[in-house]
């Protein structure tokens, strides 16, 4: 197909080619040209002719595919899983369990998860017959770094892994999770990874999107990729032994996603939370004397994952800007830098979300009471509401870093009632210091 666009200035013709594959080669051929038997790619090149030269626009899209699992006693031997959990087509699933070639595994944890699990995980490939090569590694906050990124890629490449079949696996928190799958987009340009959440904040969030990333110049994750896992195994089992204060701070990200999309779940935290974190989310046997009803601690997560895929899959690269799963993210990332160690990510992204509700208060959209039961819910799951180092002008820099990377825009997420939201683009600074005064107001002595 040809077009030609004029201007004053400039005549210039444009050619669109198809890609097909005959033989092992690629050739372009146009529309009008007769259709060969072969491969025919969804990406096409347009050709264009000027006065100035020749040009080339290559658009080739590109479809990312991996699975986001549920499951029981992952580390049981008899779990096939942990192996083969990321292989969905059934002859390939076939072949790989009738190869002879030894199985091989890389596999990076978090050192203080390997204290926990790190003798069963040994047990588990054992059994298996995997030649394998744990690593632990001390993945907080403070260390996340290229250093860290760079001794990953160093153990790997001793170790010699197949970068099409024998994908790495990171067993660990948002930090290992996020270091492992940079490692990993890195490593002869891209290798696959899987994903082992153990604290619940990485259970529902890190895990089942595409980012990885290091902090950088004292910006947090200001290296990274958009490269998905090829699966992400979920076994709440592994939120037993995490400390009552990470149950909470996870439990953050989950009244984000409660609070922009799903009231039900705002309920469920409202009546049940106190009970999700003195569990840390294990199962009742029996709910409601039906075994087809789901318990407090899988409903609430599954909803959690499912509202955050909904937001997360038709824009895992972040090419459109306006994003409900920014709430809570605008201001917390200077504050949890800033302070760091001292909060937990959830805790300052509640803390950003806590003031975030006072400008929505401000502006109409939430009543009252509505401000007063998020405040309460957030309480009772023993989040902090304020914090003395969240000032005013680090909220005034944070959102003027916030136009400069979101392409003008404030982009800023809030709350309509419960369990809705909406973008909006513009908030006046007089507007903000008074929502900001009345939250230090009525919260600051919490």
């Amino acid at each position: 197909m040809q077009s030609h666009e004029n201007s004053d200035s400039d005549t210039s013709q444009q050619t669109e080619y198809s890609l097909l594959q005959v033989n092992g080669a690629w050739n372009r051929q146009t529309g009008g040209q007769s259709q060969k038997e072969g491969r025919l790619s969804a990406a096409k090149i347009f050709q264009r002719t000027s006065e100035h030269g020749l040009s080339w626009t290559v658009v080739s899209p590109i479809v990312f595919t991996y699975r986001v699992i549920q499951c029981h006693n992952l580390l049981d031997v008899g779990n096939d899983t942990l192996l083969c959990g990321h292989i969905e087509d059934q002859e390939e699933l076939k072949a790989f369990r009738s190869k002879t070639k030894p199985i091989k595994r890389f596999i990076v944890i978090d050192e203080t998860v390997n204290q926990l699990y790190g003798s069963q995980v040994t047990r588990y490939f054992e059994a298996r017959n995997v030649l394998y090569r744990i690593l632990p590694l001390p993945t907080t906050e403070e260390n996340k770094s290229m250093e860290l990124v760079t001794r990953i890629l160093e153990e790997v490449h001793k170790f010699g892994i197949d970068r099409r079949s024998e994908p790495l696996i990171a067993i660990g928190g948002g930090v290992c999770l996020d270091v492992v799958g940079l490692a990993a987009s890195l490593y002869r340009r891209r290798t696959p990874y899987i994903r082992v959440p153990t604290t619940l904040l990485s259970y529902i969030d890190a895990s089942v999107g595409a980012k990885t990333g290091v902090n950088f110049a004292n910006g947090k994750n200001k290296l990274g990729s958009y490269i998905p896992p090829v699966a992400t195994f979920l076994d709440r089992t592994f939120i037993r032994t995490v400390p009552r204060r990470q149950v909470s701070n996870g439990m953050a990200e989950m009244l984000k996603m409660a609070l922009m999309k799903h009231r039900g779940l705002f309920e469920l935290l409202e009546t049940e939370g106190r009970y999700l974190l003195d569990s840390s989310f294990q199962s009742r046997d029996k709910f409601s004397g039906c075994c087809d009803l789901e318990d407090a601690a899988s409903l609430s997560t599954r909803i959690a994952i499912e509202t955050m895929l909904e937001e997360l899959a038709p824009n895992l690269w972040e090419d459109d800007l306006d994003r409900l799963v920014d709430f809570g993210h605008l201001v917390s990332p200077e504050l949890e830098m800033k302070v760091l160690p001292a909060l937990l990510h959830g805790e300052a992204v509640n803390i950003d979300m806590s003031f975030m509700v006072y400008v929505a208060h401000q502006k109409g959209l939430l009543t009252g009471e509505e401000k007063a039961r998020i405040s309460r819910c957030m309480l009772g799951l023993e989040l902090p509401v304020w914090h003395q180092d969240c000032t005013l002008a680090l909220v005034q820099k944070s959102l003027s870093e916030r136009l400069k990377h979101s392409a003008g825009s404030l982009r800023m997420p809030l709350p309509k009632g419960l369990g809705c939201a909406e973008i909006f683009h513009d908030i006046s600074d007089e507007f903000l210091c008074q929502a900001f005064k009345s939250w230090c107001d009525e919260l600051g002595s919490s």
